[in-house]
């Protein structure tokens, strides 16, 4: 609470002197602005909605005890994309590995929509390797363009040695 308290003056008896005014102290309790900003403070915490999670939901496939149930999938239908390093990637159709073809991220989208128009639409696949070299803004990268791209189906693998010895060789060469 507010008080206001007046200084006391030892002069007040003689009445001969000029009247002077006298001086009030002001104190303020700041008591209730405390219990006020607290007050705020729980109800801007209640309130305030939480930052939501960007996470990309994924569909897993379910679990299986025989191979024969395992997910299966044309070999026509399969784009394989291989990120590797410097942002290059590489990527080559169905299984042959040795027709594989390097492009940017700018290109990549061409290719998958390409492909995914050519084949039908439930068939369509995506086999996403990065390499060791490749770096991890790389794949996520990868991840969200075939998410704009409408890609619902795909698997991320390890790449194999000879995939891996084939991606370098590429990269060794001075044509790119």
């Amino acid at each position: 609470m507010a008080e206001m308290e007046a200084a006391k003056d030892d002069r007040c008896n003689n009445r001969s002197r000029i009247k002077k005014n006298k001086k009030l102290s002001a104190r303020v309790d700041l008591t209730p602005m405390v219990d006020l900003g607290f007050l705020l403070i729980t109800f801007f915490t209640f309130t305030t909605t939480m930052s939501q999670s960007t996470a990309l939901p994924l569909n897993l496939p379910k679990d299986v005890d025989k191979p024969e149930d395992l997910t299966k999938v044309k070999r026509s239908a399969v784009l394989t994309i291989i990120p590797g390093k410097n942002d290059q990637l590489y990527y080559y159709e169905g299984v042959d590995c040795l027709k594989i073809q390097r492009t940017t991220f700018k290109g990549i989208r061409d290719v998958i929509l390409d492909k995914k128009r050519l084949t039908d639409g439930g068939d369509f696949f995506v086999i996403l390797k990065p390499d060791q070299d490749a770096s991890y803004e790389n794949v996520v990268n990868i991840v969200d363009e075939m998410k704009i791209d409408g890609v619902t189906r795909f698997a991320e693998v390890d790449i194999s040695p000879f995939e891996y010895t084939l991606v370098q060789k590429i990269e060794l060469t001075k044509f790119h």
